[in-house]
Formats: structure tokens, C-alpha cells, sequence
């Protein structure tokens, strides 16, 4: 809350003490990246919301799942587009290859689903300072395999066995939550997530399994 505050104070300030008669294009390029920080971290606020109350609803299984047919694929590209939005690090290069250029079909909750992939790019980004992080998604047998790899710093070994449990977190930013909420929701659609560190020693790669919907009757 305190750099919303804060900043929204700023502004506030600015404002009075300029009045109405100041048109400056610099001042109002300075607005304009005050209330950037501002959005950017309400929206952070935000997610923490919604995670507090995922958890409360895994707890208590309670957790909702409103399913639909849809392309994952596309899913994914608005994951990253929503992302573009927000993020801007030159020393990393987000990369979508998916290995078919057809549509991969599931009955999920495209809400969750989003939440996923969102989650699992969140980490990637904290955790890579420069390189690439790669985004695929192919359909094997009756299964959508989606994968997310990264050339940041790894998964700690001692932090292996319990990543994806509650409170589990490398991060002073985390709140080490994402990885059990995804893990919920995956399991929840019958699907399976999992990490591995790469072999190259370079980053880490995530990945989950959803069944594939099949193709409705012409």
C-alpha cells in the first residue's frame, strides 16, 4: 500500500501547488509514470487479494471451477499480452513456441488457467535477471503439455520436495503462495504440474498437464 499512498499523494500535491494554468508536457510525462507505479502496484495488491482468498478456498474446498471449451494456445498469448503491458526489462526476451500451429482444445476454467500460466511467468520474471524465458505448448496423446523455461537462478535443492506447498518461498518479494494455488487448480482439473532445474545449470523449467477436450460433433 505504501507506494500507492505515497505516490498518490505526490500527485495530489503536484497538482495544488501547480493549479490549472500548467500545461508542461514534462510535468505531465512525470504524472503519467507516477500513476504507472500506482496501477502497477494496485494490481499487485490485487493478486495478493485474490491469492489470500484462493487459499481460504482450497482450505476449505471450496474452490470453484467454472469449465469451458477453449484454445489454450490463445490463452497463453493473452497471458504474455497482459504481461507486455506491464513489464518492460530489455535483458530478458520472452519467447512463445508452440509446437503445432492447431489449436489445442481443453474443458477448463479459463480464469484459473490464466492465473496459472500468470503465476508461473511471475516467478520466472523475479527470478531471471537477463536472458530468455520460453513458453511452449503441445499436445501429446490425450494430454496439453505446457512448459515455461527460464535462464534465471534455479531451484534451491532443499526447496525441491516442498515448492509447491504453502509458504514455500527463495523470495523476500513472495508471499509463496502461487506454486500451491497453481498446483490446486491443476489437480483440480485433473491435470499435474511439476519443476525440474535445467541440465545446463542455467534456470529452471515448470510445467503442467491438462486433458485435451475432445472435438465436438459438426
Amino acid at each position: 500500500m505504501q507506494p500507492i499512498l505515497g505516490l498518490a499523494e505526490v500527485l495530489r500535491y503536484r497538482k495544488r501547488d501547480q493549479g490549472d494554468s500548467s500545461n508542461s508536457s514534462v510535468s505531465k510525462q512525470e504524472d503519467d509514470k507516477l500513476l504507472d507505479i500506482i496501477i502497477r502496484n494496485a494490481k499487485r495488491l490485487l493478486r495478493l487479494e485474490q491469492s489470500i482468498l484462493d487459499v481460504a478456498r482450497i482450505e476449505s474446498q471450496s474452490l470453484r471451477l467454472d469449465k469451458e471449451r477453449f484454445n489454450v494456445i490463445e490463452k497463453i498469448q493473452n497471458v504474455i499480452n497482459d504481461f507486455g503491458n506491464e513489464l518492460s526489462n530489455e535483458k530478458i526476451q520472452l519467447v512463445f513456441t508452440p509446437s503445432q500451429k492447431e489449436p489445442i482444445f481443453v474443458n477448463a476454467d479459463k480464469v484459473r488457467i490464466f492465473e496459472v500460466i500468470s503465476n508461473l511467468l511471475c516467478n520466472a520474471f523475479k527470478f531471471t535477471k537477463e536472458g530468455r524465458i520460453t513458453i511452449n505448448a503441445e499436445k501429446k496423446d490425450t494430454q496439453v503439455l505446457v512448459s515455461i523455461k527460464d535462464t534465471g537462478l534455479g531451484i534451491q535443492p532443499e526447496l525441491m520436495p516442498k515448492l509447491f506447498s504453502k509458504y514455500v518461498t527463495n523470495s523476500s518479494l513472495g508471499t509463496g503462495v502461487g506454486l500451491f494455488i497453481s498446483k490446486s487448480i491443476i489437480e483440480a482439473h485433473g491435470g499435474k504440474i511439476w519443476a525440474e532445474n535445467n541440465a545446463d545449470a542455467k534456470g529452471a523449467t515448470f510445467r503442467f498437464s491438462l486433458p485435451v477436450s475432445e472435438q465436438l460433433p459438426s
